[in-house]
């Protein structure tokens, strides 16, 4: 399978034909082989328009739900990011192409171990990785210009409220276990402001500030 040709046409058919306007993000979607983030047996779908397993009960998320969180967050390439859930790592290696820094966390160590692996071996070397409880966020690096979380919670954990510096946004799955609206947090000095970006459907965020582990 020709993986570049595969990627070209998943940026035009599903990320700009549906109104990602954001050059630098376009750019990394070009750039990153997808295909490397999922099981070799799934590679061949790697560049479709619809999630993925990865295991431990976890999925990639659609190419056009990376590239619409990801714009929301407003990048500029000087910030420093908080990830919620690295999962895979695709979503991280994104945000690794359009900040300075990245810290993601995950709660899942084999999901962790082989994320900081393939990161490493793509040469992203602006990631820290940290296994812990991610509704907690990261406290000792904060505050964050941006935090983006990767999975859907019940309410929006204080934590991560909290974490994010003055002028910083938060995009997050807010919802029921099957299907949230995504937000946008801004946070500024009289308070914080809630947009709702639209519907999406995600795993559910596991954590003290989430939901209950089954």
């Amino acid at each position: 399978m020709d993986f570049a040709k595969a990627r070209l046409k998943m940026v035009e058919d599903q990320i700009t034909l549906r109104g990602i306007k954001d050059a630098r993000l376009i750019a990394a979607m070009k750039e990153i082989p997808r295909h490397l983030f999922v099981e070799e047996a799934l590679q061949s779908q790697a560049y479709t328009d619809h999630p993925l397993p990865i295991g431990e009960k976890q999925t990639i998320s659609q190419p056009y739900m990376v590239a619409l969180m990801t714009e929301a967050l407003l990048l500029t390439g000087k910030e420093k990011v908080l990830e919620i859930g690295t999962g895979s790592g695709y979503q991280t290696a994104i945000l690794a192409e359009m900040c300075e820094k990245v810290f993601s966390v995950e709660r899942i160590r084999p999901l962790a171990v082989r994320a900081r692996k393939l990161l490493y071996e793509l040469g992203y070397f602006n990631v820290e990785i940290k296994i812990f409880d991610g509704t907690f966020g990261w406290m000792e690096e904060s505050p964050f210009d941006a935090i983006l979380v990767t999975a859907g919670s019940p309410d929006i954990p204080q934590p991560l409220v909290d974490q994010i510096a003055i002028g910083g946004r938060l995009v997050i799955p807010v919802g029921d276990a099957f299907v949230q609206d995504l937000f946008r947090v801004t946070k500024t000095e009289e308070g914080v402001k809630r947009e709702d970006l639209g519907g999406c459907r995600f795993v559910k965020l596991i954590g003290k500030y989430g939901w209950e582990a089954e």
